[in-house]
């Protein structure tokens, strides 16, 4: 969170050397956690991210919940 309040102190003063140094210590942060970078999982599970659950194998789990699809 340190370096995201970086960015939008950086953002604020419209310094774009803090703003780059901030965002590469954002982007960090994230790879750190596992947020980006090289996928650490090898479990052979399909990656599912960024696909509508009804065309995934949830659909019918999805579709039990009783919810609007849209």
């Amino acid at each position: 969170m340190l370096a995201r309040r970086a960015v939008r102190s950086a953002l604020a003063s419209e310094d774009s050397d803090a703003l780059a140094t901030a965002r590469r210590s954002v982007h960090e942060a994230k790879v750190g956690l596992g947020e980006r970078g090289p996928v650490w999982w090898t479990d052979g599970s399909p990656d599912l991210n960024r696909r509508m659950v009804r065309n995934t194998s949830y659909a019918d789990w999805f579709n039990g919940l009783g919810g609007t699809q849209e």
